[in-house]
């Protein structure tokens, strides 16, 4: 790990996650991989603009794709509000993103609006119902695309962190399944930025936040997997999570890239063993899992998210989140912030993040 304060990593994280939506704009969804490479060649190392006809349709190298828009949104208003406010956020989705969609597909900023948003967009604008009545299904990564920015936020307080990544999810993905995935991914990037280690024990060290009451997961069973103590009752902390397993099945998927037993290569084929669609729950243990497998190589770990195909975008945010949390932004190679549309004022905007993240935890320990 090459960062040693607060506001790098978590400014990391943030700038990380962008890099890997920008990167996904040309070559997102091409589930034939002889197709993709036919069309990008046999490594894609940077920003490219999508074929015509294809999603993204008329983005050029380095713009950011609806999923990126989002989350800058999401870091705006926690920038101008100076914490997470979701009336602030939600005021932008109404305000800066809803007016531009239509409830088509391929239509609206960023070249194409996932399913979730127009499920929202439709419930809040068509049916005009209020904000926490407008969230769908979809078993999406929408939610993990952007609730990065306020794990990073508020990292030395994992209960905040994690109700903060629950309650901003909620706000669009429903699934109970969903919101827990999405809250364990944040808890995981809140570890991170506070300097943990992405390693064999981290899901370990989340339980034991669960069984300290500060994360809001129920649990049974005691640290190391060892059964319940003869009449002890559920721990429910403020959970409303069907189960923990969004926890420990980090630690699998870290396990699995650290084990010399198991051979991976190249690492890009990690979305073929986990799987190429959008589902958070294929999604998420190949992100685990590069992050892992290249601990000190922000490039590395997404270009190889990138590379897998499928849905390689969501794939490369997440793992941006997770290296860039890991490493720092310095540890960033200059190209991929040169190349992003706006890279300047991202780069300006993640650093203020990191500051306020530093700032605040400087607060809460005075």
């Amino acid at each position: 790990m090459t960062s040693t304060t607060l506001a790098d990593r978590a400014a990391g994280a943030v700038l990380g996650a962008l890099i890997g939506d920008a990167l996904g704009v040309g070559p997102h969804w091409y589930y034939d991989l002889d197709e993709l490479r036919r069309e990008y060649g046999p490594w894609i190392d940077g920003y490219t603009a999508p074929r015509p006809g294809r999603y993204h349709d008329g983005l050029k190298p380095g713009d950011l794709s609806q999923a990126g828009i989002i989350a800058e949104l999401l870091l705006d208003a926690v920038l101008e509000s100076g914490g997470y406010d979701a009336a602030a956020f939600t005021a932008k989705l109404d305000g800066d993103l809803f007016p531009q969609l239509d409830g088509i597909p391929t239509h609206g900023p960023g070249g194409y609006t996932s399913q979730s948003i127009r499920e929202t967009w439709r419930k809040r604008v068509l049916d005009k119902r209020e904000w926490g009545d407008v969230a769908g299904l979809a078993d999406t990564t929408e939610a993990a695309e952007r609730i990065f920015v306020v794990a990073s936020l508020y990292a030395t307080d994992p209960w905040r962190a994690a109700t903060a990544s629950r309650d901003n999810t909620l706000l669009t993905q429903n699934d109970t399944t969903v919101a827990a995935l999405t809250t364990a991914f944040g808890s995981v990037i809140a570890a991170l930025v506070r300097g943990e280690a992405l390693d064999a024990d981290i899901s370990s060290r989340l339980f034991a936040l669960v069984h300290q009451g500060r994360l809001p997961f129920h649990h049974v069973t005691r640290p190391g997997s060892t059964p319940p103590l003869a009449g002890s009752v559920e721990l429910a902390v403020g959970a409303n999570f069907p189960s923990p397993d969004a926890l420990s099945g980090v630690s699998t998927a870290v396990r699995s890239a650290l084990d010399p037993a198991i051979t991976i290569e190249p690492a890009s084929k990690i979305a073929q063993v986990y799987g190429l669609p959008c589902a958070i729950y294929y999604q998420l243990p190949a992100a685990y899992y590069l992050a892992a497998r290249f601990p000190n190589s922000f490039e590395n770990a997404v270009l190889h998210a990138i590379n897998g195909g499928g849905q390689n975008q969501a794939r490369a945010i997440l793992t941006g989140a997770l290296a860039g949390a890991q490493l720092g932004i310095d540890a960033i190679p200059r190209r991929f912030i040169t190349g992003l549309s706006s890279g300047a004022e991202l780069e300006r905007k993640a650093r203020a993040l990191g500051r306020l993240a530093e700032n605040l935890a400087g607060a809460a320990a005075a």
